[in-house]
């Protein structure tokens, strides 16, 4: 199967009820087998007329109590940024799949690229963490979009699998068969009888329970910065409490969110950091270097956002020099050079391998800075 109909076949996999798009190169096929897909099983498929639209009724379908996703490229994901940011302040869960293509603008629609990280991160105003995931591989597709659904459930947020064009595009044996995916989170819901408060949590890094709309209880969400019962306020002790409880529910639960692949050596002053289709070309760099009797370390990281500082602090222990590879002009690498910098003792040399002509990064490529 292709990348594409992977994270097709994970969302049904992790329940996914809902989706509304518009068809975007290279996102298309997961629109394409929703449609066709989602009527068997109940759920509702939705074009709409653009992407801002798309993930305003996602957002509905959330709060109504399905599980809710929408597919775009870069272009979309820029039109979907304001609605991203009501889905942070309003808790809702929803999956966000953006399959990176070569920008700025139109750009190469059939071009890789990774050029859309720190818009994951930056691209909506406010302040408030994100979660991004990234796959480098087919079947990593159909993990990481059920694993995206699970965090949305768990921290009551959008999420984003940020995969490219080439992992998308890319035809591959897979035998799900022999795969164990992870548990399925299921949406926790308020009691049915007593006071509904939609936003009370006790402690900041908690996860407050939903109740759907035309479910038992009255719920109010609003985009406005609001208090716990979901009133606008301006009082500035429930202001403050909602924007860090919007960060600490993400923050003081890191460990379950962050996730990457270390291949370390005994004795290697070489790390190789990367992500996504480029991950792979560094893997095989990697393996080229060991059989030449270079001693180099790997490190693939598949949650972009929250930076997974504590695996990259580790890895970069000791080691003299961090090569960073990936389809941008750098926007990962100041993550490491920032990281870099707060080592205790001799800070590693950070130097990049970057491609911006829409062609893969070669494994040569990466081992020439090896």
């Amino acid at each position: 199967m292709q990348g594409n109909e992977a994270c097709a076949l994970g969302a049904l996999a992790a329940g996914v009820r809902f989706y509304a798009g518009y068809p975007i190169t290279p996102s298309t096929e997961i629109a394409e087998i929703l449609s066709s897909e989602l009527p068997k099983v109940g759920g509702v498929f939705i074009q709409m007329e653009d992407e801002i639209a798309s993930l305003s009724a996602v957002i509905g379908a959330s709060l109504g109590g399905l599980k809710a996703m929408t597919a775009t490229s870069g272009p979309g994901f820029s039109l979907m940024q304001e609605s991203i940011g009501y889905a942070a302040i309003a808790e809702v869960p929803c999956v966000i799949v953006d399959v990176q293509r070569l920008g700025p603008s139109t750009g190469q629609p059939t071009s890789p690229a990774q050029g859309d990280v720190m818009q994951a991160r930056w691209g909506t105003h406010g302040d408030h963490p994100i979660i991004a995931l990234c796959p480098t591989n087919v079947l990593e597709c159909y993990s990481l979009t059920i694993r995206a659904f699970n965090l949305a459930e768990l921290f009551r947020c959008p999420v984003f699998l940020a995969t490219d064009k080439e992992v998308v595009s890319t035809l591959t044996s897979v035998n799900l068969d022999d795969y164990r995916a992870e548990p399925v989170v299921e949406r926790r819901l308020a009691p049915p009888d007593g006071d509904f408060v939609p936003y009370r949590v006790s402690r900041l890094d908690d996860v407050p329970p939903m109740s759907p709309f035309g479910g038992p209880h009255l719920v109010r969400f609003t985009t406005s910065t609001h208090d716990e019962r979901g009133f606008l306020t301006k009082d500035p002790a429930k202001v403050d409490r909602l924007n860090r409880h919007l960060a600490e529910k993400i923050e003081a639960h890191r460990d379950e969110i962050e996730l990457v692949r270390l291949d370390a050596q005994d004795g290697a002053k070489t790390l190789v950091v990367s992500y996504g289709i480029t991950a792979r070309s560094m893997q095989e760099a990697v393996a080229l270097a060991r059989a030449r009797g270079q001693k180099v370390s790997a490190l693939t990281v598949y949650s972009l956002w929250p930076v997974p500082e504590r695996a990259l602090h580790q890895a970069m222990a000791g080691v003299a020099r961090v090569v960073v590879a990936e389809l941008n002009l750098g926007q990962y690498r100041l993550e490491i050079e920032r990281l870099a910098g707060l080592l205790d003792g001799r800070r590693p040399e950070v130097v990049g391998v970057h491609r911006v002509d829409g062609e893969l990064i070669a494994p040569g490529e990466i081992m020439e800075r090896i």
